[in-house]
């Protein structure tokens, strides 16, 4: 079955520095995002995973290369109209939680939600439907970051990721700053958001994070070098589990 792409780059480029200091990402990466894939970007430390990332939600413009995002070029928008383009678009998750604390949770979201929909009513009933997927329940909602955990806060920041119904659910390590405890009740969200189809590319290096993925691509020397399928994720599959093994350690992890 052919998939749909949802987002195609091609022969990107990305360097920081100049001169004698410059640093070279990626000279001639492609890479194909589909429409209701789970796609984990892995790679060693400063392999420009972050950096790749952040080029195809269009967070940061590549040096060179273009990047068809839903049938548009992000890649010739100007800073406003990509603005625009990514609130619509793109959620994001990342390591550090940006929950405004003067908000409480639910504040959170519909200040998010607000941002492309003047139904205020219908963001909230949204808003309700998605604290109940990630088990945050009622007495929560009206809480700030700082009177709940760390992982109650991540999952309230997806809930703010996906109000908007984002074609596509960017997280950078989301589990990064969490304990195991917590770490398992964030990827069972992401797990969950898939199950519905929502789109995802997460960026990690943690093997655990990974599996929840059904496709993984290991970045190296600015390319793709390396595509593992995993398949639809089962809970606690020792094939699965040594089938991601196998892969990374043939990527020289």
């Amino acid at each position: 079955m052919n998939k749909q792409t949802v987002i195609s780059a091609k022969h990107l480029k990305k360097a920081f520095g100049k001169d004698e200091s410059i640093q070279v990402i990626y000279s001639d990466l492609n890479i194909d995002i589909y429409k209701g894939d789970f796609t984990v970007i892995m790679g060693s430390s400063g392999a420009g995973k972050s950096t790749l990332m952040y080029s195809l939600s269009g967070m940061d413009k590549p040096d060179g290369g273009e990047i068809y995002f839903d049938g548009t070029d992000i890649t010739k928008l100007n800073n406003d109209r990509l603005a625009v383009f990514r609130r619509k678009q793109c959620g994001f998750v990342f390591q550090q939680i940006y929950l405004i604390d003067k908000m409480n949770l639910m504040d959170n979201v519909v200040t998010a939600g607000v941002l492309t929909s003047k139904d205020r009513e219908e963001i909230k009933n949204r808003a309700k439907e998605l604290f109940s997927l990630v088990n945050i329940p009622e007495n929560t909602w009206r809480k700030t970051s700082s009177q709940i955990s760390g992982g109650e806060a991540q999952r309230a920041g997806i809930v703010r990721a996906v109000i908007n119904s984002p074609n596509v659910l960017f997280a950078d390590e989301p589990t990064g700053a969490l304990n195991s405890a917590n770490s398992g009740a964030v990827l069972d969200v992401f797990t969950s958001l898939h199950q519905k189809g929502q789109s995802i590319v997460m960026v990690t290096h943690d093997k655990k994070s990974a599996l929840r993925g059904n496709r993984i691509l290991y970045i190296k020397d600015g390319k793709i070098f390396g595509e593992c399928d995993l398949g639809k994720f089962e809970q606690d599959n020792i094939e699965r589990t040594e089938k991601l093994d196998q892969f990374v350690k043939e990527m020289g992890w």
